[in-house]
């Protein structure tokens, strides 16, 4: 029997160019349900919770496909409401797409929160190294990254949303791999992506949405 999961975009959704993939990877018989912190609001409340200069900002994607900044205080708020409605939803788990860091949330179903998930996986794969590769969408999130215990961080910033993103990804691929274990800290990340960063830096290459789909094939198998 499927299990009832919801994914919670924190830009608007469907993510077509995501959940299929996550899907894909977890190889367990899931009824999906999408949901998006930006779904019907206008672009006057959108443009509303664009960061403000000093304020953490996070990448997400309108349903049309293109980038939107937001916000970090002001996309948790919205985050919260949306997620007491699907608390109430009786769904077998809830997922964010996001790995960005956020105040803890308390909900009776049980939830993957990306950022745990991801940094953890790769602070435990990188054991014995000194250093990996952190691969963001935007250049104002390298000052704001809080790190991973016990590595130093080498950083190159290239937007998964960003159209013809190619030659800035394999540049980006390239600076990144002397550090021989790169983390794709992005949910929006594709596999194409990732298997292109792969080619260029020749170093274990982690996605993020691939860590989650596997956290989700654990949670539910």
């Amino acid at each position: 029997m499927a299990s009832r999961v919801a994914f919670l975009t924190i830009g608007q959704s469907p993510r077509p160019d995501l959940v299929p993939e996550m899907l894909a990877a977890s190889r367990v018989p899931i009824t999906p349900f999408e949901r998006g912190a930006l779904d019907g609001l206008s672009p006057a409340e959108i443009a509303a919770l664009a960061p403000k200069p000093g304020e953490a900002c996070l990448v997400s994607r309108l349903s049309d496909g293109r980038e939107v900044l937001l916000a970090g205080p002001a996309l948790e708020r919205q985050l919260r409401r949306v997620l007491a409605e699907l608390d109430r939803g009786g769904f077998d788990l809830i997922v964010l797409l996001c790995v960005g860091r956020f105040n803890a949330f308390r909900l009776s179903t049980p939830f993957i929160e990306p950022q745990h998930t991801v940094e953890h996986f790769a602070q435990g794969l990188a054991y014995g190294r000194t250093e990996i590769g952190v691969l963001l969408p935007h250049p104002q999130q390298i000052a704001d990254f809080p790190g991973i215990p016990g590595l130093a961080a080498r950083f190159a910033a290239v937007s998964p949303y960003a159209p013809g993103c190619g030659a800035a990804l394999a540049e980006a691929a390239a600076a990144l791999a002397g550090t021989g274990l790169i983390l794709m800290h992005c949910m929006g990340y594709s596999e194409a992506m990732r298997r292109e960063v792969r080619e260029i830096a020749g170093c274990t290459v982690l996605l993020a949405h691939e860590v989650v789909a596997h956290a989700i094939e654990l949670a539910l198998g």
